[in-house]
């Protein structure tokens, strides 16, 4: 049960080789996540934001803020892979970045304001890529090397997992729309 709520979706498993059809489907879904997370938060009361969506774990409105600190250390690792040799990417602490007030004080509509304007960025990026741009590589400190065609799948993956962390906890508690 532990391991289904953490990963709704299951665990990120990359595509080899993936080809350009797919690397599209990825980038439609990376355009998609902000218009599919206003839509799945728009109705929640700030009782339903403040909730954990698993026990000891981070609120909803946690998840928000998190996916905008997150997308915006992704967009700038893609950017840096692009322009550096294999550069080694920063990395951060989530889960304290996620006890600072900010995640606490700030309402969602500025992380959603701000995720729909940094994914317009992102995907117009990722379109203008060519095959080879997503053999480039950079360090990442948690997952070693690795190049921007895993990275693009792990993104749109990053996006679907707290997407569906959202969807299961408003339905484990049975907030319908």
């Amino acid at each position: 049960m532990e391991s289904s709520l953490r990963f709704p979706i299951g665990q990120f498993e990359p595509t080899e080789n993936p080809n350009s059809e797919q690397r599209k489907k990825w980038n439609h879904e990376i355009s998609d996540i902000p218009k599919i997370l206003r839509h799945i938060v728009q109705n929640l009361s700030k009782e339903q934001l403040t909730t954990p969506y698993r026990p000891d774990r981070w609120t909803v409105q946690q998840i928000v803020h998190h996916l905008a600190d997150n997308n915006m250390n992704a967009y700038i690792r893609f950017k840096k892979a692009l322009t550096e040799e294999n550069p080694t990417s920063s990395s951060y602490r989530e889960d304290l970045w996620a006890e600072l007030i900010d995640y606490q004080e700030t309402p969602i509509e500025t992380s959603l304001v701000l995720l729909e304007s940094l994914h317009a960025r992102f995907v117009t990026l990722l379109s203008a890529l060519q095959p080879s741009d997503f053999q480039r590589t950079f360090i990442s400190p948690s997952h070693g090397m690795m190049n921007l065609d895993v990275a693009i799948q792990r993104f749109a993956w990053h996006g679907r997992h707290h997407i569906a962390q959202i969807i299961e906890i408003k339905r484990r508690m049975g907030w319908t729309e």
